[in-house]
């Protein structure tokens, strides 16, 4: 039978009722399905190429060539605690890809920052990224890919609605 995923969820059987449509025809779900292939395959490949773990390629790319910046700055940076990132960290600086330092302003703060091998991790994450990013829209024309850009910012904003909506309504 032929159906019809329609934009609030349901299907259209070939005989004209509606029934609800099966979870993996939804757009959210979609949606996540390419989010989930994106990111395993960024996984596999930062690992190739730098040999670090999708926690620690998270890092080095948030610290990018910016100045150095707190541990706090940087659990924020990338959603999560400090606790969380600590190990991550410590595996960081223990393979001499970031330095730790003092808060020239505030010595109890801790401050981090690429090293030249973390810079150079941190260029051949952003290029393995432009090499994917171009594969993945070398197919759309620049009307299609604005269209894109467009519609999923467009999206993204709701659903941070929607979140801030679930959150509120504990």
């Amino acid at each position: 039978m032929n159906q019809t995923p329609s934009r609030d969820g349901w299907m259209a059987p070939e005989q004209g009722k509606s029934e609800p449509a099966p979870i993996t025809a939804m757009l959210s779900s979609r949606l996540m399905v390419l989010a989930n292939l994106l990111k395993r395959g960024a996984i596999l490949r930062y690992k190739r190429l730098t040999g670090l773990s999708s926690v620690e390629f998270g890092l080095v790319a948030s610290l990018g060539r910016r100045p150095p910046m707190s541990v706090a700055r940087l659990a924020e940076a990338v959603g999560q605690d400090k606790g969380q990132i600590s190990r991550a960290l410590a595996n960081l600086v223990s393979r001499k890809l970031i330095a730790k330092s003092a808060n020239p302003k505030d010595s109890r703060e801790v401050l981090i920052s690429l090293t030249a091998a973390g810079l150079a991790a941190h260029d051949a994450i952003v290029e393995g990224a432009q090499e994917r990013n171009r594969r993945l829209l070398e197919h759309l024309s620049a009307a299609e890919f604005d269209m894109l850009l467009r519609q999923v910012d467009q999206l993204t904003a709701i659903a941070a609605e929607m979140l801030e909506s679930e959150k509120n309504a504990r």
